[in-house]
């Protein structure tokens, strides 16, 4: 569970038009450009997660105890390049391959839909992808934290296609062996920002551990920025602008 759900109760503007698309466990908040809008973009978007979905799940149908596992691994067998992908970012982050799957599907959605719209954001249980042609804030939510609501993230269109992926150990259904309350972490590879969020949310139980997270973060090959929130403290490295809202 991620702090950046902030786009489904702001609006989107005029700019930009939005709709949800549920398929299981895959909830999508999806904007568009407003000029490429169609109903049939939602339908494309659907049949995406559908088909990228039943993938993954014929692959850990075939392997049982790889959807609980929470080490690096290898692919087994005609793995579909969706799971390629999740591995290969889990092993770069230290974490199982499902530690990517948010990421992965909303960053197959979105190229997905690049093809019909210029301007992309995917957000799936608040991991997003996003392709922006004007800068944009995305808010920061942190649980119980002071900083909470307190401050964004302000996206340039040059960093774009960008991954946005945030891990919390006090917010939200989703597993975490630390206690950060954001653990944010930024890659042009989705799926990469998801396992990265995930390592450093893990790693957090105090913010006497932020210095060894931003460490770690550092070592991450394609990892370009981190945001850390525990408690009343905060730390960030590499390529983000903050701002207080």
């Amino acid at each position: 569970m991620s702090g950046i759900r902030v786009y489904r109760t702001e609006p989107s503007g005029l700019r930009l038009t939005s709709f949800t698309v549920t398929v299981k466990e895959s909830d999508l908040w999806i904007a568009v450009n407003s000029a490429d809008f169609h109903e049939n973009l939602r339908l494309q978007a659907e049949k995406v997660t559908w088909n990228r979905r039943r993938l993954i799940e014929s692959y850990l149908g075939a392997n049982p105890g790889l959807a609980s596992s929470l080490e690096p691994g290898l692919p087994v067998g005609n793995a579909p390049e969706i799971v390629r992908t999740m591995i290969r970012s889990g092993n770069k982050a230290g974490v199982g391959l499902m530690a990517a799957v948010a990421g992965a599907i909303a960053e197959e959605v979105g190229k997905d839909l690049l093809n019909y719209s210029g301007e992309v954001i995917v957000e799936n249980g608040g991991d997003i992808f996003l392709k922006v042609d004007q800068t944009v804030n995305v808010g920061i939510y942190a649980g119980k934290s002071p900083l909470s609501g307190k401050l964004a993230l302000r996206i340039k269109p040059n960093q774009t296609p960008l991954g946005i992926c945030t891990s919390s150990g006090t917010v939200g259904p989703s597993f975490s062996k630390g206690r950060a309350d954001a653990a944010l972490a930024l890659s042009a590879s989705t799926p990469l920002a998801d396992a990265a969020a995930t390592a450093l949310g893990n790693m957090i139980q105090t913010p006497d551990d932020f210095e060894a997270a931003l460490e770690f973060a550092r070592g991450i090959d394609g990892i370009t920025g981190v945001l850390l929130i525990c408690e009343d403290k905060m730390a960030a490295w590499g390529a983000l602008e903050l701002q207080q809202v």
